[in-house]
């Protein structure tokens, strides 16, 4: 059974960013932190499989998980930039190299694209980001297991170093670093949340704790002059790890989400399809525009056209689940379907996540896809932009 307690943190992350990429409302990044939780819950499930399997295992399971539906997307929209005039680019923030795109085949480094493809690779930061936590992961918990509760502070440690020092990068490992010691508390948070500590932690100490981070966070912005913490990784590591360190550390009764269906289902089908979702909602979001004006709709009132664009977003994303959604049934290893299935049980209020049920057969293009059987099974899906 799955904690549906996650599955409602996962969804709710997923729906943020989709809204915050269509808006660019600067406020919901104060609201809900969304890629802060996606990285805890996604270090969770981590620490659940490291506690049971080879490192190695779990780190192969991980990225068979996050690699096919990326490959999808290459696939066809790097031909596309390449046909729209990539190569010819002489000014662009990537320009084309046959050599980086190795990077969307394994993204140790940005997928690169065209400046006229800018909303294809743009949000792809997160899967570089995802893939060196799942490459980290198992020092990171050889690390967690001697330490404890001090290795959260570890990331923050390293940022000041980089803040005191100015200490600059080549911009590959520059942008990995920056990423790992703005959300590296949050992924630890997870491995505190898996093995039950975060739950032992006092709520005299960890609210304080969470109060004091979250205020150092609110005051950078504002004296920064701005709320859209995306902009600021100090501020946004803070207010990140304090959100994770409250939200984590709750566990709701959950059997209400099922006594409402429309939403409930809307839970499962966003965790089922987490993967497609965030690599193609943007694209969604790009075309929504020129399909107004299409349509000739881009003159109504401003308050309806912002609830129609919603709308519209909302619906090419779902076209794009239906199309291209399969490519994360092949890589977890189940019978590809054009929708993720029925409601699963909720789990009841637990320290330890359930561990998923087994997936079904795959044929000879899965076999080429993915490795051997007997790799995790779990699912971890990676979401959204910031």
């Amino acid at each position: 059974m799955r904690n549906r307690y996650l599955d409602l943190l996962r969804a709710a992350a997923i729906a943020r960013v989709i809204v915050y990429h269509l808006y660019g409302w600067p406020w919901l990044t104060v609201l809900l932190p969304a890629m802060g939780i996606m990285f805890a819950l996604a270090g969770s499930l981590t620490a659940a499989s490291l506690s049971k399997r080879a490192a190695h295992k779990v780190v192969t399971s991980r990225l068979r998980r996050l690699l096919p539906p990326l490959w999808l997307l290459g696939l066809i929209a790097v031909p596309v930039m390449l046909a729209a005039g990539w190569a010819r680019e002489t000014d662009g923030e990537h320009p084309f190299n046959p050599f980086t795109l190795v990077y969307w085949i394994l993204p140790i480094g940005d997928p690169p694209g065209s400046d006229l493809g800018v909303d294809v690779w743009e949000p792809l930061w997160y899967l570089r980001a995802y893939l060196w936590f799942v490459l980290l992961s198992p020092l990171l918990f050889a690390l967690w297991r001697r330490a404890g509760l001090a290795v959260l502070g570890l990331p923050l440690l390293i940022m000041a170093v980089l803040e005191v020092t100015g200490l600059t990068l080549p911009e590959t490992a520059d942008a990995a670093v920056w990423d790992f010691v703005t959300y590296g508390g949050c992924w630890i948070a997870g491995f505190a949340h898996h093995d039950g500590r975060l739950a032992r932690v006092r709520p005299w100490l960890a609210c304080p704790a969470a109060l004091v981070m979250g205020a150092a966070a609110i005051w950078w912005a504002a004296a920064s002059g701005s709320w859209d913490l995306n902009e600021f990784p100090e501020a946004q590591a803070l207010w990140s790890l304090g959100f994770v360190l409250v939200v984590l550390r709750w566990q709701p009764p959950m059997g209400w989400l099922a006594r409402i269906s429309p939403l409930d289902k809307t839970v499962t089908l966003i965790n089922g399809r987490a993967v497609t979702i965030y690599l193609w909602h943007n694209i969604a979001i790009a075309a929504v525009w020129p399909l107004l004006t299409v349509l000739a709709w881009d003159d109504l009132d401003e308050r309806l056209i912002s609830v129609l664009a919603l709308v519209v977003a909302l619906a090419l994303t779902a076209v794009a689940v239906l199309a291209f959604g399969w490519a994360e049934d092949l890589a977890a290893r189940r019978r590809p379907r054009l929708w993720p299935g029925t409601t699963v049980p909720a789990a009841a209020p637990e320290t330890r996540p359930a561990v998923a049920t087994g997936t079904a057969p795959y044929r000879v293009i899965a076999r080429v896809l993915m490795s051997r059987p007997g790799a995790d099974s779990r699912s971890a899906p990676p979401p959204p932009g910031r």
